[in-house]
Order: structure tokens, then C-alpha cells, then sequence
């Protein structure tokens, strides 16, 4: 339900509704029932989501949750599993591009280590989702934000008030919410900017993604259902700007030499979207009554595919705790609830943003010396058995104290 009142009480509101603060939102109404009073406030709630292209890689960590909150069943038929995996490293004008890693899909049997899936599936499926629990939807921005005791009170921009015993920002990148609670933001860009597309291609992919490393960047190829893939295209910024901005025939002529005929021939079926790259990272995850989450904590290199599933992890940590402590008798904005969350969530969010700031500094460059060594890495990598299904369940979200929900457990 879509609802606007002058003054409402809440325990927790949740600014943004995108994947982060709707996944949130039905966990806690799934976890704590009817009684606990769960809001969140976009903007763009209950508009349709048929014109975002965008495409997402969802871990199988991450799509155990979804499993879990009753979500990916409405969208596993929209979902591409992925199956097989290469990694090339090689320079753009060569004729070769020799493979250094492989690895099937699957962490268990049956169970893919990752799908693709369209944002707009996605988006629809957790709002419906919401709805159907009791979330409550608020289609306004959140605005000032000030403490009352046990509350903040949050001022929207269709002139209503939530009093709110917990806030999340859940706003992206550059949170409105973070900027005004003081919260600092350290990290430092790349100077490189991702193209992102989608394509269609005479042949079927199978399955298949790739990941080639040219001296520029990774150029991923990551596939669609049906005959079409996701592309995420590193170049540096300047060069960036320039492909985008060719005409079509010409960014056409850029696209291929790098994805080169193996698919036959391919064409765009997606605009041309550029985002510039960076490594930032909120001073704290918390503030008094407030908790930030996804984008609003952390930005991170694409080159391991993590981004949107770290947010996930956030969002299984925040409401594993916040169940904990309400199933207690414990305030839900409690210092001591947030402290833990942080506990919970900021070492893995450093150490997994330094793991993709080394890599990237190691595969976007055109060192000889550095090319050898990595390459030497990966074929290591190849070969160790057990190393190679370390990688896997590292990039499939299974290492380290994972959350209930991303184990597939329910609240």
C-alpha cells in the first residue's frame, strides 16, 4: 500500500527502495510479524520499472535469501544461471586470447554459483513482495532527519513525519542521509569508468561468462537469458567518454574488438550507460538511531562482480540482528544492536574492498613483470583443486561468519 498521513510511528524506516532497503523490509516484516511496524520511502515506489535495462549478478549466497524471503521463485524463470566461467588475459590487438581459468558453475550439485538477472525483474518482484508482508510504502523522499528521545523523526517530501525507532539508509551512493548525519566517506577514484550494455548475439552463450583482461580494465561478458549478454566495459575515464559518445556504427567497431565473433555477430539491444569507478568507504556504518547499508556504506571496484552482493550480506546481517535483539525485548536502534551490525560488517567490507583494489591495480596496467605474475596466479589457481573451490565459494558469498538468510535459514 502506497500511503501518505501527516504523523506515523515506525520502528524502522527504511530510506530507498531498491534492492537493499526492500530485501531489508520484508525480512524484518517476515522475521517479526505483523506487530512490528516496517516503512519504506523512494520516490520511485510504485512506478513501473519496465525501462531499466540494467542487469545484476546475484551470488548463490545472495539468491539463497531471496529463496528464503519467498522472492526468487517469481523471478527464476527471468534468472540466467551461469555455468561455466573463463578468464583470458591478453592485449587488446591480440589475435589470442589464451585462457588462465575455468571453473563450472555450480558450488553444490544443481546449484549454480551465480545468475544474471534484469534489476526491473527484480525491483518488481521485492516490492510485490512488500506489499504482500505489510511493508508499508511511503512514494516520497526523505528529507531532515532529527532525534526525540527514542526516535528520529524523519520529514519526507510530501510533507509527512515518520517517528521512526530505527532509520536505514538504504539511498545509494551519495546519501542524502549519510551527508547529513556528518558521516564521512573515505576512498579514492580510478581515474576509469565502466561502459555498461546489453547485447544480442547469433549464437547462444550457454551459460557461459567471461572475464577478459585487457591492459585498460576487465571486459566482462556476462549472459542474459536468451541469446543476449551484459556487458561491463573498464576503460579510463577520458577513453570512456570518447567510446560513448561515437556514433553507433563506430561504438559498434569499438564493442566488437573487444568482444570479438565467437557469438556470431552481435548487436545492441540496451543503451550505452557509463559510471564512474572508485573505492570509498563510510567512516562509520552507524550513527545514533541510524544505520547505513549497500551503496550509502561502501562502493567498491567491479572487477569481482561484489557490489550489489555485499550489499545483500548487509541487509542479512542488520536484520539478523535487529530480530536478536526485538525477539529480546531490546530496542531495534539500540546502540548496542548497531554497534554490532558494524562489528559484523565493516572488517569484511574493508578486506573485500582492499581484495578488489589489489586486483584491479594488478590486471589494469600494461606491465610485462605484472602480467607474468598474475598470469602464473591464475594458472595456479587452475590447477589446486581445493584452491579453486575456495575461489568459488568466496565469490559465491559462502566464506567467513555468513548470515542466516544468506545460508538459506530463515529468521
Amino acid at each position: 500500500m502506497i500511503w501518505s498521513m501527516v504523523r506515523n510511528d515506525v520502528d524502522v524506516l527504511i530510506a530507498g527502495g531498491g534492492f537493499a532497503g526492500l530485501t531489508l523490509a520484508v525480512a524484518l516484516k517476515q522475521g517479526l510479524g505483523p506487530s512490528f511496524a516496517v516503512a519504506v520511502a523512494d520516490p520511485a515506489l510504485g512506478k513501473s520499472h519496465t525501462s531499466d535495462e540494467r542487469a545484476s549478478a546475484i551470488v548463490a549466497a545472495a539468491r539463497r535469501l531471496l529463496d528464503t524471503i519467498g522472492v526468487w521463485p517469481s523471478v527464476a524463470d527471468d534468472a540466467q544461471p551461469i555455468l561455466d566461467m573463463v578468464v583470458t588475459d591478453s592485449r587488446l590487438d591480440d589475435a589470442m586470447r589464451p585462457v588462465f581459468l575455468t571453473f563450472g558453475g555450480e558450488i553444490e550439485p544443481g546449484e549454480p554459483f551465480a545468475h544474471m538477472i534484469e534489476n526491473r525483474h527484480l525491483v518488481a518482484a521485492l516490492e510485490a513482495k512488500a506489499k504482500e508482508v505489510g511493508v508499508t510504502l511511503q512514494g516520497a523522499a526523505v528529507g531532515k532527519a532529527t532525534r526525540e528521545g527514542e526516535r528520529v523523526l524523519v520529514e519526507l517530501n510530501d510533507n509527512a513525519t515518520i517517528a521512526a525507532r530505527l532509520l536505514t539508509a538504504a539511498d545509494g551512493a551519495r546519501s542524502s542521509i549519510r551527508e547529513n548525519a556528518g558521516i564521512a566517506i573515505h576512498g579514492w577514484s580510478y581515474d576509469q569508468s565502466a561502459i555498461v550494455t546489453n547485447v544480442g548475439h547469433e549464437r547462444d552463450h550457454h551459460g557461459r561468462a567471461e572475464e577478459h583482461f585487457l591492459p585498460a580494465g576487465p571486459f566482462a561478458i556476462l549472459p542474459l537469458k536468451g541469446k543476449r549478454s551484459s556487458i561491463v566495459w573498464t576503460e579510463a575515464t577520458p577513453e570512456a567518454e570518447r567510446i560513448v559518445a561515437l556514433p553507433d556504427v563506430d561504438f559498434h567497431a569499438e564493442l566488437e574488438r573487444r568482444f570479438k565473433l565467437h557469438l556470431g555477430e552481435i548487436t545492441l539491444v540496451g543503451a550505452r550507460r557509463m559510471h564512474p569507478l572508485g573505492f570509498f568507504v563510510a567512516r562509520s556504518f552507524i550513527a545514533e538511531r541510524m544505520a547505513l547499508v549497500g551503496d550509502a556504506a561502501h562502493i567498491i571496484h567491479p572487477i569481482a562482480g561484489q557490489g550489489l552482493n555485499m550489499g545483500l550480506k548487509d541487509i542479512a546481517a542488520l536484520a539478523e540482528v535487529i530480530v536478536d535483539a526485538v525477539r529480546l525485548g531490546l530496542d531495534p536502534g539500540g546502540a548496542d544492536v548497531l554497534e554490532r551490525y558494524q562489528r559484523w560488517r565493516r572488517f569484511d567490507t574493508m578486506a573485500m574492498g582492499y581484495a578488489t583494489d589489489g586486483l584491479n591495480r594488478l590486471f589494469s596496467n600494461r606491465s610485462v613483470v605484472l602480467r607474468l605474475v598474475r598470469d602464473v596466479g591464475l594458472g595456479l589457481v587452475d590447477r589446486v583443486p581445493n584452491l579453486k573451490r575456495l575461489f568459488i565459494r568466496e565469490a559465491a558469498g559462502l566464506v567467513g561468519e555468513v548470515p542466516k538468510l544468506l545460508r538459506g535459514e530463515a529468521l
